[in-house]
């Protein structure tokens, strides 16, 4: 089984920005997967089940925070893990986000090695 990570953005440039921060790991035999919007998020880790998600928080027809309460609990997908990404910072945010079932949470702007080195780290390459 290869590993998947998904990027759900909204925004073509993080999308870019996520694409180029992790396309060495592609090397590694891992696979990346793209979704514009929250619901297209949900279908393609359904489908694909990705072993992480970078997942926006404020995106188009379902927000990050529903998409991870779906798959944490309505699912069950304990095993895919989901990094909330967003550029609300307050503590009450991060509270919801870790709520619905994040695994972590980074605040945009976010330091490009610090998602090479958790995506990395959870895969379990080198």
């Amino acid at each position: 089984m290869s590993n998947k990570i998904l990027i759900c953005d909204d925004e073509p440039h993080i999308r870019m920005l996520l694409e180029q921060t992790l396309e060495d790991l592609e090397d590694e035999g891992v696979e990346l997967l793209i979704a514009t919007n929250g619901q297209e998020g949900l279908d393609t880790i359904l489908e694909e089940r990705p072993q992480l998600v970078f997942l926006d928080v404020m995106m188009p027809k379902l927000s990050g925070f529903e998409v991870c309460e779906k798959v944490k609990k309505e699912h069950g997908l304990s095993d895919v893990k989901i990094v909330l990404l967003t550029a609300k910072g307050q503590e009450v945010d991060r509270e919801r986000g870790l709520s619905a079932g994040a695994d972590e949470y980074f605040t945009k702007p976010f330091d490009p090695d610090d998602i090479y080195d958790f995506a990395s780290e959870t895969l379990g390459i080198e």
